[in-house]
């Protein structure tokens, strides 16, 4: 049997846990895509889910052949299940959702013309009317988005939307630690001019519980302190950072020793900011080195019924 045409378009769908959102999710998904009049693959990621998540998809695959799964070896995170996604998918545009429902397939095709359009190397969705409590995820949100724009210099509003479409160039080789999807594109060291924004549509979750909460905003902002050296020289980043982490540990330890309280105050505090820049540089690196994810096995579907390809 020849082997199928390598398609133009790859959506890639990371999940945890969404046995009640995956099936309503392919079938938007697919309705949209064939509208498109182009060849297209969609890939389901199944980041170690315990819920039904990966036997729904299973049952899906077995009569849609376009449909990929990939199974991951255990839970990675969603940098991650992107990442493994991102190293499946054969399209010249990745078009990326979450898994939940809340972005809505259909804004896809506005990206894709935004894209194509202007040339621009990563179109990112901008969630109008946000479906989520002001207090504890869309006022932290603006904030963590406003420190995001002004560290990485890229001034998108919405890093948190899931609804993106990426040259295949931007995404090759991406090896991405838990947490830093929030940082895409920057990382993948993409211009501002070389990204768009377009506003799209946010909906309410349908089935299941978020896996996000107000503690997300506090790892956000933490991790964000590192992500201007990943840009730069990660490598040299990290030794300099871990050599600081050192020079203030011992100054505070001196500052005790000596009771001078300022200079406790002041090295204890510079000694935990260098160590949180250390250790994010540190997996960052031992990410490239390593990579982020193990895939346990892939489903694929055929006339003959859902085949399960070695990995």
């Amino acid at each position: 049997m020849s082997a199928p045409p390598r398609p133009a378009l790859s959506v890639v769908v990371p999940v945890y846990n969404e046995a009640g959102n995956v099936a309503p999710l392919f079938t938007e998904i697919h309705t949209v895509m064939s509208t498109l009049g182009r060849a297209f693959e969609i890939i389901f990621v199944n980041d170690g889910s315990t819920d039904g998540t990966l036997e729904q998809l299973r049952q899906l695959g077995a009569r849609e052949p376009c449909l990929r799964v990939i199974e991951l070896d255990g839970n990675f995170g969603e940098a991650a299940a992107l990442c493994a996604g991102f190293s499946a998918a054969r399209g010249d545009l990745i078009i990326t959702l979450d898994g939940d429902g809340q972005n809505d397939p259909h804004d896809i095709p506005p990206l894709l013309e935004v894209l194509e359009r202007n040339d621009y190397r990563v179109v990112s969705g901008w969630r109008q009317d946000r479906q989520e409590g002001r207090l504890l995820r869309i006022w932290p949100s603006r904030v963590a988005n406003r420190l995001i724009a002004a560290i990485t210099k890229i001034p998108t509003h919405d890093n948190g939307c899931g609804l993106k479409v990426y040259q295949r160039a931007v995404v090759t080789n991406a090896a991405l630690p838990r947490g830093m999807n929030r940082f895409m594109p920057a990382i993948f060291g993409v211009a501002a001019a070389e990204v768009a924004e377009v506003p799209v549509h946010d909906r309410r979750r349908q089935q299941g519980q978020s896996h996000y909460g107000f503690s997300r905003t506090l790892v956000v902002l933490r991790d964000l302190l590192a992500v201007r050296f990943m840009i730069g020289d990660p490598q040299r980043a990290e030794a300099v950072w871990a050599v600081a982490t050192l020079g203030a540990a011992a100054l505070h330890v001196y500052g005790h020793a000596h009771h001078s309280a300022p200079m406790t105050a002041v090295s204890g505090a510079v000694a935990i900011v260098a160590a949180m820049i250390w250790w994010n540089l540190r997996r960052y690196n031992r990410a490239q080195r390593h990579g982020v994810f193990r895939v346990r096995r892939e489903y694929t579907a055929s006339q003959a019924g859902l085949q399960e390809k070695a990995s």
